[in-house]
């Protein structure tokens, strides 16, 4: 599927946020273009773990983000992404992708959690080898809850919105951000979100590892409110002016404190996973961590990360290797860019 503009539609726990993507087909050499931008605030308790739970509630605020930013098409891509996507490893003998695609329901029974009919299956190659039996090709199932796709489905279309494509969030964010200078190298993209955190390992363009750990900067915040009996608001703002793993007044000790019991567990469930990785690819070692999402300009954020995981960590710059024209504020903005990157991950899957 082609289409000259489209618009990734990132819903997450505490926003939706829309990016309209404009591609020049004719031209294979061009960047893509960003054209619009929009977020809205949704109300606490819409999603739950990643997965609409309040149709209306969705549909509604999507409905006021289109009359405000007035994009120019209903064509969305929306994607999926919780502990009930299931992403893995797996070889099959080399075959058309139509071919794999069709076959799955066939072999993959013994590795889902579900029964194959309520799953709805997937696959993307990543290599092609030599095996013991023949040419093999080696990739990543995908199995996503028919539920869980359906419930994000039915809101866009209650908004009035055509979901052309359902898309896996780790893809998009690969799509967004390995490129350029990171485009041949051994990454992994950290994508701190309201209540989920995507770890993925990415190498030489293309995902390797998925991981999704259920905690983000949500949790931070409410480690705040209940310590300190201060509203969410205010715990919220007290946090990025607190940061983790900083030096702090004593009047911030307290906030300090509810910060870094919840992001000592979220960063070292991080740093697990890349030591798996690294533990199961001899040879493949992270160049860099990339962090993304709304939690991911914390203060001192990158750095007590950089430390656990001894490896070099950085703020994402997903606008750098595209044309952009008008955006709310300052485009430069590391907090503000970090939004966006799922949004235009998604987008870019309809010009593949």
């Amino acid at each position: 599927m082609t289409k000259s503009r489209i618009i990734g539609l990132d819903i997450g726990s505490t926003h939706v946020r829309a990016a309209e993507i404009k591609f020049d087909h004719k031209n294979q050499n061009s960047q893509p273009e960003l054209v619009r931008f929009g977020q809205v605030l949704l109300p606490e308790g819409a999603l739950r773990d990643g997965e609409v739970v309040e149709m209306n509630v969705v549909a509604t605020a999507l409905r006021q983000l289109w009359r405000d930013h007035k994009f120019g098409t209903k064509d969305v891509v929306i994607g999926v992404g919780n502990q009930r996507v299931l992403i893995r490893d797996l070889d099959l003998p080399a075959m058309p992708l139509d071919q794999i695609r069709a076959s799955l329901q066939y072999q993959v029974q013994d590795l889902l959690p579900v029964a194959v009919e309520d799953a709805v299956l997937d696959y993307l190659p990543t290599g092609l080898y030599d095996g013991q039996h023949g040419p093999v090709v080696g990739g990543l199932l995908v199995a996503a809850t028919k539920d869980t796709v359906q419930a994000n489905t039915a809101a866009v279309e209650a908004a009035g919105l055509r979901p052309v494509m359902v898309d896996v969030n780790a893809f998009a964010l690969t799509r967004a951000l390995a490129r350029g200078q990171w485009a041949e190298r051994t990454i992994a993209v950290v994508d701190l979100g309201a209540r989920i955190t995507d770890v993925v390992v990415i190498d030489g363009g293309a995902p390797r590892f998925v991981r999704t750990l259920p905690t983000g900067g949500a949790d931070m915040t409410e480690a705040i409110a209940r310590s300190m009996n201060i509203s969410e608001p205010e715990a919220e703002q007290l946090k990025r002016q607190v940061g983790i793993g900083q030096p702090v007044p004593p009047e911030y000790s307290q906030a300090a404190e509810a910060i870094a019991e919840v992001g000592h567990v979220l960063i070292e469930a991080v740093r697990n996973t890349l030591s798996f990785y690294a533990m199961n690819n001899p040879g493949g070692g992270i160049e860099m961590v990339l962090l993304t999402g709304g939690g991911a300009s914390l203060p001192g954020l990158g750095q007590y990360l950089s430390t656990a995981a001894r490896v070099g960590v950085s703020l994402a710059s997903p606008l750098s290797t595209m044309k952009v024209g008008a955006l709310p504020g300052n485009k430069n903005n590391d907090s503000w860019q970090q939004t966006i990157s799922l949004a235009l991950g998604l987008a870019m899957g309809a010009a593949a």
